[in-house]
């Protein structure tokens, strides 16, 4: 006896990236996956962080590109650290031990400040040599929340003051730089964070940040109606886009903002769109 086809269905899944920003997922979905998941249909949950922490996957990169977009804009900064030959890390563990040290230096410095306490995504990025775990090059970038003077956050980078030492030595060069969001936030810094060329990378962030908050609807989108999307061109047309989503419109051009996997013999379209809240 022949196996059951299971029914499926278009679910939008839209993702909240604080107030300005939010993402939305249109796809195909089975009663099966479902049943299999044994969660309402719709439901508002905060998004997890993807399992695979060193951005190798598409999923992974999409959701650092809306924490970002949740937590950091205008006044916030961009910062990096890189090491100088004497003070390189033996591997990554060591790096991240060294990078969450500095960030315990400006989390004390903020609160002496009477500042906020401190928001942060670090990114760690390093190569090895071939065939061995040693490390040639690491550095961090990290964006963080603002208040302390760039001068400050740049001179935290150092060792720890030994016995008769003003202070102790610097650990390389760190920069840090404000953030310049555009009409999509800050994604652009985000998805130079996560491209991998050559090296590897790992993230990691502050456990108070505001995480992405998601919703699904199993009743706006049938097959036919995506389809018609697709075909007709309004898929890349800002005016629909501001009807479906009264309020708001693509966060940057159209080809930016509408990502689109076409059909195939197991799936229907698949479509990834980015919206910015209209400003009145």
């Amino acid at each position: 006896m022949s196996r059951k086809t299971p029914r499926t269905f278009v679910r939008e899944r839209r993702t909240y990236c604080g107030t300005q920003y939010m993402a939305v997922d249109i796809y195909n979905y089975s009663e099966e996956q479902e049943t299999a998941a044994r969660k309402p249909r719709k439901r508002r949950e905060k998004a997890t962080p993807p399992k695979q922490r060193n951005l190798n996957d598409r999923n992974a990169r999409r959701y650092l590109v809306q924490l970002g977009n949740a937590n950091f804009g205008e006044g916030d900064l961009h910062v990096t650290c890189t090491y100088d030959a004497d003070h390189l890390p033996a591997n990554a563990e060591a790096a991240e031990r060294e990078a969450r040290n500095y960030l315990n230096r400006v989390k004390y410095a903020r609160e002496k400040a009477g500042l906020a306490p401190l928001k942060y995504i670090l990114v760690t990025e390093y190569g090895t040599k071939r065939g061995t775990d040693t490390i040639t090059r690491i550095h961090h970038h990290i964006i963080m929340n603002g208040g302390l003077e760039r001068d400050t956050v740049e001179a935290l980078w150092r060792d720890k003051r030994r016995k008769g030492e003003k202070q102790g030595r610097r650990k390389g060069y760190c920069n840090a730089d404000r953030l310049q969001p555009e009409e999509n936030g800050i994604e652009a810094l985000c998805r130079y964070l996560a491209k991998n060329p050559n090296g590897k990378k790992r993230w990691s962030s502050s456990k108070n940040l505001t995480k992405p908050v998601r919703t699904k609807n199993d009743h706006k989108y049938s097959r036919r109606k995506v389809e018609k999307i697709c075909s007709s061109g309004e898929i890349y047309d800002r005016g629909y886009w501001e009807t479906a989503y009264p309020g708001w419109t693509l966060a940057g051009s159209a080809g930016y903002a509408v990502e689109a996997d076409p059909p195939d013999e197991y799936n229907g379209w698949r479509l990834y769109i980015k919206l910015r809240k209209i400003k009145p």
